[in-house]
């Protein structure tokens, strides 16, 4: 059994599912949104945030890298990712904390304690805990069983955030130990799924279908992002309605594009691809999400 990377353990979240939660982000995704908000999710591995604002340029962070990976370019300190190995040692001479470590391993008796130390909020509120990422139903397994099924062992609602693209054995291991599934759709044309994630949506749709037949617990989530799945028809919300019908699913949440984590790509020295994406208006989600209400989905804009 592999411990995965850690981003964060969000307290007292309102977004990632009922009640008050605290919500686990564990590092990798399979796919590669266009409109990722959370880039430091996405490789498996340790990544380096340079904070370029608290940076003095004073150079002591290359001349310590024992792998000659951090130069001086135009405008920043910049990093050579092939040659970093994640050492640390640049963020050990850092005076200013300009940079940090973005992934941490973490044990499942870590994971638990720190879930648990919010239960009082829980209980009040019909919440839990939601494991969250990148995603993490392609973290190792036997891992991601073992902490809900020690968190539901302890009266404690467990939640699963995926994109649904993992072999549908993942599910079947966690299955039993998990109270509700927040499923992305984002999209039913397979060529855009394609040119907007890096990915084929068929293993997407086909876990989804399985999930229900089985008769799991799921609320579909649905990024609306325009230029992406959204236009003056909607066509493609229709088609993701037409798929959802035949399904178990009643819950609905639709989720407005938003652009927060932009600022996170320049300091993983990486480029945003979404500059020409942008979030619906009001009146669009609004009738959206009466398309949804009258297939009979109970729907809902936002998380």
């Amino acid at each position: 059994m592999m411990n995965p990377l850690v981003i964060n353990l969000q307290k007292c979240s309102l977004h990632d599912g009922p009640g008050i939660r605290s919500t686990v982000f564990f590092k990798g995704c399979p796919l590669e949104c266009v409109w990722c908000h959370n880039p430091e999710s996405q490789s498996y591995t340790k990544d380096v945030l340079y904070n370029e604002e608290r940076c003095s340029r004073c150079g002591v962070c290359i001349s310590k890298c024992p792998n000659d990976a951090i130069y001086t370019g135009e405008t920043m300190i910049c990093l050579d990712k092939d040659k970093c190995t994640r050492c640390g040692t640049c963020i050990d001479y850092c005076v200013n904390n300009a940079r940090e470590i973005v992934g941490k391993e973490s044990t499942i008796k870590d994971i638990v304690k720190e879930i648990e130390k919010d239960r009082m909020f829980y209980e009040e509120s019909n919440g839990g805990v939601t494991l969250s990422g990148g995603e993490v139903m392609s973290q190792d397994m036997d891992y991601i069983s073992q902490v809900a099924k020690t968190c539901q062992a302890k009266g404690i609602n467990v939640a699963i955030d995926t994109c649904g693209y993992v072999k549908f054995q993942n599910f079947e291991k966690v299955m039993d130990h998990v109270d509700l599934f927040l499923y992305d759709i984002k999209l039913i044309d397979e060529e855009k799924h394609i040119k907007f994630t890096g990915k084929s949506n068929d293993l997407v749709l086909d876990n989804l279908k399985k999930l229900s037949e089985r008769g799991a617990n799921i609320s579909i989530r649905i990024p609306l992002i325009g230029g992406v799945n959204i236009d003056d028809e909607n066509l493609e919300v229709k088609k993701i309605i037409e798929f959802l019908k035949p399904l178990n699913i009643k819950n609905v949440h639709l989720l407005p594009y938003h652009s927060i984590g932009k600022h996170k790509y320049d300091k993983l020295y990486m480029k945003y691809e979404g500059e020409e994406l942008f979030r619906p208006s009001d009146e669009k989600l609004e009738e959206i999400k009466k398309l949804f209400e009258q297939n009979n989905f109970k729907t809902k804009i936002g998380g």
